[in-house]
């Protein structure tokens, strides 16, 4: 099986790939290939000595072209995005990195499989930013499967675009799509971009780090999160479901773990002691709470436990999986010796 990874140098893609080399397997064929595909080269040394991965560098949009004219993708894994503060700073930058990108991706994916070739697996990475509060359809207090997307934001809007791509390209044959909406992943490790919700992994990933940050938000903000290794988990998920598993074409919202910017805060300083607390500050910023507080905070689903899924227990086993997959990025000493790690040198 030969797989193509966008976003393939991100932290999502990089861990994707990592879970996929492991199990040797995608829907019960061994896996000969991994292309990542990114404007930059990933920089995981371990990832890029496995022999069965390559990567690909450069604007996506001009080079699908070259990737499939190279290969027959039998799944394709779509991550790469302009992130949700980039779409609102630059129209254009959205329209091209996320709608232009993932139709002429999709197009390349139904030449293939119009070419005599078995329709390629689609992942389809969406958001929980198509949901929105509309004047005439007000955003109800947990969102369930059926709840009407109604975004407030460019980047919202266009990736419930590409989500009724997905499904028409899927409904005509031209690829096996599996559409489904991410979580803010948090905590992110490396360093901040111009995601708004941002700051929710900047919160612990800087003050563990020793160095400052600020929230942004009121403390009792309300939000939907995943661990990065709940949502790897997720979207291996989906793309082994069978096609009756899936259900139907509409994209699936992944796990929710809803917490509190407060109780969030309390569970780093229980974890990591009150000198790591002394570095957040609590300026406001309008903008990023105007499109956090758009964004749902609570679901309810049905599809996503018949394929297994659950949200992370709490947000202490969150900053714990952070703390485990990333013990030299806490670099703050005094949290460093509560958390049990060496000290550096």
């Amino acid at each position: 099986m030969n797989i193509l990874i966008t976003g393939g140098a991100g932290f999502l893609g990089d861990r994707l790939a990592r879970t996929l080399l492991q199990q040797g397997t995608l829907r019960g064929q061994r896996i000969d290939q991994i292309m990542l595909a990114d404007l930059v080269a990933p920089r995981d040394a371990a990832l890029l000595a496995d022999a069965r991965v390559r990567h690909h560098t450069g604007d996506l949009l001009g080079e699908i072209p070259a990737l499939f004219a190279a290969q027959r993708w039998d799944a394709v894994f779509h991550l790469a995005s302009a992130v949700s503060g980039e779409c609102e700073a630059n129209f254009d930058l959205g329209l091209h990195a996320n709608l232009d990108t993932t139709r002429r991706l999709l197009d390349a994916c139904r030449a293939q499989s119009q070419s005599g070739h078995p329709a390629p697996l689609f992942f389809f990475s969406s958001s929980v930013a198509v949901f929105g509060s509309d004047p005439a359809l007000p955003l109800p207090a947990v969102v369930k499967d059926h709840t009407l997307p109604t975004p407030q934001g460019s980047y919202g809007t266009q990736k419930f675009v590409c989500e009724q791509l997905v499904a028409d390209y899927t409904r005509k044959g031209f690829i096996d799509g599996r559409p489904a909406r991410l979580m803010t992943v948090s905590v992110r490790p490396g360093r901040p971009n111009g995601a708004a919700s941002g700051f929710l992994s900047g919160l612990f990933r800087e003050p563990l780090a020793g160095e400052p940050s600020n929230c942004p938000v009121p403390l009792d903000t309300r939000v939907a999160l995943s661990s990065p290794a709940n949502t790897v988990a997720g979207i291996v998920a989906v793309a082994e479901a069978s096609r009756e598993a899936f259900g139907g074409r509409t994209a699936i919202n992944l796990p929710a773990l809803t917490v509190s910017v407060r109780d969030m805060l309390t569970a780093l300083e229980a974890l990591a002691g009150p000198e790591v607390m002394g570095l957040i500050t609590h300026t406001p910023d309008a903008a990023i709470a105007n499109i956090v507080s758009a964004w749902p905070s609570a679901f309810e689903s049905a599809r996503a436990p018949r394929l297994g899924l659950q949200a992370d227990a709490s947000f202490t086993a969150v900053l714990e999986q952070y703390v485990q997959d990333q013990p030299d990025a806490v670099r703050h000493p005094q949290a460093r010796a509560r958390l049990g790690l060496p000290p550096l040198p």
